[in-house]
């Protein structure tokens, strides 16, 4: 076999995500303070404006909530440009519970290591050696590229890409389509047969703040009306609650292909069965079979010996398109009347499995990887598509890497150890490459 050289962009991926996982980024989800992003952003900025692009910097909302944008102009100006976007900000990791410092961007056992290894400094450091590569080489894509660096994903984009579409949209001008997480990552089925996961759907949000009152007094005495006591009861009758199995169409074209892949017949009136064969994979794939509704926070009291007036939670609702209204009412009735509920909502995204843009997603896997699948599905969480599809660009999931067999991939999202595998990144960076080449 011969070997072939690796490009410019291969060579410095992985020094780009590491460096990239050391500028500490870590959104807190609040607002009202400054933002984290600048130095990455500025950062991604020098990095372009090095090969000769010419960068726009955008603080979004918030001090230090640093955006980038370039564009590399195609050969066919009439079609419509493809938005590559990547988010720089984290979600806070807590250095005692790593094997590695999460902030350290370390490489060692063929891994990338660090907040942001996965979600998602790895496909912006794929992102930014592609693009620089184009510039080197004076590439021309048959359409324009439009490379975004974000800020504030992780809080839901208000502060970042929900910013830039209200206020700035023409930095995204003429975008039709675009690619970012979550996607293009492969999974094993049978230990030999490899599929590609497409996202071409995610489920809506719906973050739920709980308030119930009660009457205050000693601790020591007796209490008929403890708000605490009924808010936990209420939020027990949430979380043992199941919502209805609802197979939606991505689901389903993707259940029929690992049946296709696999030769286990899917049967469409027990899904939750198939989905039960999917491993480690279960967990995200079956979260998109029904709505969810977890509480993430719980607060209440001031003093130990207090009965306080008010408790409160915050509930992280997922909820399947067409089921916001449905939902809603469902919630409302478990929770019960002494409940006061406070939504905030962003919408679901969803897309066919069709189209030039996907047959150049499967070509430039296929070229990588012969003999692999691309198969599209739902994410049960939610990315800044929700914010672009506000300008009416169609969204894709596709940040390519090709994985390990045995690695929990989906465990790594937000977890202890995140890390990604070096051979990975480099395979990723030259199937978007392709792609970019190509669509």
């Amino acid at each position: 076999m011969i070997a072939v050289a690796q490009s410019a962009a291969e060579r410095e991926v992985v020094t780009l995500a590491s460096e990239l996982i050391a500028i500490d980024t870590s959104n807190v989800s609040d607002p009202t303070r400054p933002g984290k992003e600048r130095l990455a952003a500025e950062y991604v900025a020098a990095k372009l404006v090095e090969v000769g692009y010419e960068t726009a910097y955008v603080e979004s909302g918030a001090p230090g909530r640093g955006n980038v944008v370039a564009r590399l102009a195609g050969a066919d100006p009439l079609r419509g440009a493809l938005l590559v976007h990547g988010h720089l900000d984290v979600v806070p990791a807590d250095p005692g519970d790593w094997s590695v410092h999460p902030f350290s961007g370390e490489v060692q056992n063929g891994y990338v290591w660090g907040r942001g290894a996965v979600d998602m400094k790895g496909m912006v450091a794929m992102m930014l050696a592609v693009a620089r590569q184009f510039k080197r080489d004076h590439v021309v894509p048959p359409r324009d590229l439009i490379f975004a660096f974000l800020a504030d994903e992780e809080a839901g984009g208000f502060c970042g890409a929900r910013w830039l579409v209200d206020h700035r949209p023409e930095l995204f001008e003429g975008s039709s389509e675009a690619i970012s997480e979550v996607g293009g990552f492969s999974v094993t089925f049978d230990g030999r047969t490899r599929a590609y996961l497409v996202e071409t759907a995610e489920k809506g949000v719906m973050w739920l703040r709980l308030k119930v009152s009660g009457t205050a007094g000693h601790g020591s005495m007796l209490h008929h009306d403890n708000a605490v006591a009924k808010l936990a009861a209420a939020i027990t009758r949430l979380d043992t609650h199941r919502f209805p199995v609802i197979l939606t169409d991505p689901v389903r074209e993707f259940l029929e292909g690992v049946a296709d892949l696999t030769g286990v017949p899917f049967d469409e009136r027990d899904p939750e069965a198939a989905v039960a064969r999917l491993g480690n994979l279960s967990r995200m794939i079956g979260a998109t079979l029904r709505d969810t509704a977890n509480v993430t926070m719980f607060n209440a009291g001031y003093k130990g010996n207090v009965v306080p007036s008010l408790a409160q939670a915050t509930v992280d609702g997922r909820v399947l398109p067409g089921r916001e209204q449905a939902f809603k009412a469902e919630v409302a009735e478990v929770l019960g009347s002494d409940t006061e509920c406070e939504w905030q909502g962003m919408p679901s995204v969803q897309t066919t499995f069709d189209g030039a843009l996907v047959d150049a997603m499967a070509s430039a896997i296929g070229a990588e990887d012969p003999g692999a699948r691309v198969l599209p599905y739902m994410l049960s969480a939610g990315t800044d598509a929700k914010s672009f599809q506000r300008l009416g660009i169609r969204h894709f999931g596709f940040a390519p890497l090709r994985l390990p067999a045995e690695l929990d991939f989906s465990s790594l999202f937000h977890g202890v150890d995140e890390r990604v595998p070096v051979d990975a990144l480099e395979f990723g960076t030259r199937v978007l490459d392709r792609l970019l080449r190509t669509c």
